[in-house]
């Protein structure tokens, strides 16, 4: 039997599991080295497992050069610099800040309970913290929130402001939300021991928890911000009879963006499935690849055409607009990022192609509305992010559910009416989670940016803004740019040879609220 057994198993480790199998006593030597061999493919599992969620994660963060290029493409070049610097400092805030407390606030001692909890009370400083890949993966995520901000307030925000809400986004705000919705003991969640309507909100990979919490926060602080100099309103303040636009420097930045975006959705989307407890993860995560391909398809398509549509019914000119297509290929992206896993491909399609729609609807609602959304960040990650969630709700297929979650008792609505049953569970649990994530980021957010604001920490000074932002915090290469008119460049310049002269108590800091004739003079010309 033992040179049987000897033959069979050749190799070093089966060899090692042959030798402490036939030294001991308390089970039958096959028992024992079936045993052996289990816990050994478990081990290779986890391991396999591990490299694999550290290439996902590597492909979400490359996503923050997406944004970066995003941004400063849609931006006028002087402030560029500054849209880069903030860019950079969210990987950086969002790495220190999850370190410390963000990921225990997220996901501390959830293998510990079962008891439902508001927030996570351990594993700060990541003490205790087991999967540093998980945490990786995790960390990506939060870096992706507050990256989104970023965009929508560009081109007149203060530096200190940047800094204040991008740590508390990441180290409170956006912990939360994720606690409620992905962690055990969640109380939205539905890995939780007794989920919310018997299912709990399903969002398979952030596009409630990422997206709606970074689009939220964008559109309460432009809400509190005010538009651009120019934008909406002219020097003195009146309403502009049409909304002066701003087109960014580079459209061939926005397009590498565009697609470096596309590609780091693969390990957004397909990488959640390594989070799963099913074992054929590799089938979730090529549906979850097809489906974020096709709605991505289909939203940029729709966006582009009903553009053009419109546009030749209103001016009686047909445009094809790049801006539109790419813009309307991330909201689709965002709206499949929720059920990219529990979705059939035609219903991705669908998806898609109602998020280009909406896309368009609330880009023009927002201009009609005077909020002033610098790279539409806004109708791409608020409204794709709250509509994927709700389709999940509709759309979810009980057979993509049961290979996810192992389970299909409550799926979307659609299905359920399809089988005679009116069983809104999950519809239900999903409407909930959109008011709730809508909810708790107004309830810090909103009066957080009113504060700033009122201490006069938000928004960055008129004739700064109007040099622009790289002059005015990065000691820019003055009169380099063609863009920045000469009285720009010599009003700032004496202005700041004044301050430097002065003690700081006499100097007094002229606000977007106050007159100043360099400023008029200087928005007379934006005006030409």
């Amino acid at each position: 039997m033992s040179d049987l057994l000897s033959e069979t198993l050749s190799g070093d480790f089966e060899s090692l599991v042959f030798s402490s199998c036939m030294n001991q006593d308390q089970t039958s030597p096959l028992e024992c080295i079936a045993n052996k061999l289990e816990e050994g493919q478990h081990a290779n599992l986890a391991d396999t497992t591990a490299w694999f969620l550290i290439i996902a994660s590597a492909l979400v963060f490359f996503m923050q050069a997406g944004f970066a290029m995003l941004c400063a493409g849609s931006v006028r070049i002087k402030n560029v610099g500054n849209t880069m610097l903030k860019n950079l400092l969210d990987a950086c805030g969002a790495a220190l800040g999850f370190f410390t407390i963000g990921f225990a606030f997220a996901f501390g001692g959830q293998n510990d309970s079962t008891a439902t909890t508001f927030i996570g009370t351990s594993n700060f400083f990541m003490q205790g913290v087991d999967d540093l890949s998980f945490w990786l993966f995790q960390f990506a995520f939060a870096a992706t929130s507050a990256t989104i901000v970023a965009g929508t307030l560009a081109e007149r925000c203060q530096m200190a402001a940047y800094l204040c809400y991008s740590v508390i986004l990441t180290g409170f705000v956006y912990p939360i939300v994720a606690h409620s919705i992905w962690s055990n003991n969640g109380f939205l969640s539905a890995s939780n021991a007794d989920p919310f309507l018997g299912v709990g909100m399903i969002d398979f990979a952030g596009g409630g928890v990422v997206h709606m919490t970074g689009g939220a926060t964008a559109v309460f602080a432009t809400m509190i911000l005010g538009p651009r100099k120019g934008r909406f309103y002219d020097a003195r303040g009146n309403p502009l009879p049409k909304p002066k636009p701003f087109p960014g420097h580079s459209i061939a930045l926005q397009m590498l963006g565009t697609f470096i975006l596309w590609f780091g959705w693969y390990g957004f989307n397909p990488g959640s499935a390594l989070l799963l407890s099913t074992q054929h993860t590799g089938g979730v995560a090529a549906v979850a690849a097809v489906n974020t391909t096709l709605s991505a398809a289909g939203a940029g398509v729709t966006a582009l055409f009903t553009n053009l549509l419109i546009e030749e019914r209103t001016t009686g000119e047909a445009k094809f607009d790049l801006s539109t297509l790419m813009n309307g290929c991330l909201a689709g992206l965002v709206a499949i990022t929720a059920g990219c896993a529990f979705l059939e491909p035609w219903a991705a399609l669908i998806v898609g192609i109602v998020a280009g729609w909406l896309f368009l609807f609330t880009s023009h609602l927002l201009i009609r509305v005077r909020i002033d959304d610098a790279v539409d960040a806004i109708p791409v990650h608020l409204a794709g992010g709250s509509w994927g969630v709700l389709a999940t709700g509709l759309l979810a297929s009980p057979a993509r559910m049961t290979a996810a979650l192992g389970s299909a008792k409550h799926v979307g609505w659609f299905y359920s009416l399809a089988n005679g049953s009116f069983d809104a569970s999950l519809l239900g649990a999903q409407v909930c989670g959109i008011f709730f994530v809508l909810g708790w980021v107004f309830f810090l957010m909103f009066p957080f940016f009113v504060w700033l604001n009122y201490m006069g920490w938000f928004r960055a000074d008129s004739l700064e803004e109007l040099v622009g932002l790289d002059i005015s915090y990065h000691g820019g290469a003055i009169g380099g740019n063609d863009e920045v008119k000469s009285e720009y460049i010599e009003a700032y310049n004496k202005r700041r040879g004044k301050q430097q002269r002065q003690p700081s108590a006499e100097i007094e800091m002229p606000y977007p609220d106050q007159y100043d004739p360099h400023n008029e003079a200087a928005m007379e010309a934006v005006q030409e």
